[in-house]
């Protein structure tokens, strides 16, 4: 998979399932992951370089990003410009 233009395309962390106190958080309150892992990054806009490349692992926002299931696993496509940092 090879995104275009400015596109980023990351694995969400899996979502928590023990909270820090240890107590068990059942699957419909999970909160959607925030945090994951870029598989692949598109050449750039404008002549732009691209910030992020492949395996970095990254911030964005909670409702950034295009979901899709690819081979079995559940990816986000972005843009860049969601991503807040890299860790």
């Amino acid at each position: 998979m090879k995104p275009i233009n400015d596109r980023v395309v990351v694995k969400p962390a899996p979502a928590e399932e023990k909270t820090s106190g240890g107590i068990i958080v059942p699957d419909t309150a999970k909160e959607k992951p925030q945090r994951g892992e870029v598989i692949a990054v598109g050449p750039g806009k404008d002549g732009n370089a691209m910030t992020v490349s492949v395996g970095d692992i990254v911030l964005y926002g909670k409702y950034s990003g295009q979901e899709l299931k690819h081979e079995g696993q559940d990816l986000l496509i972005m843009r860049e410009d969601d991503i807040l940092v890299i860790l």
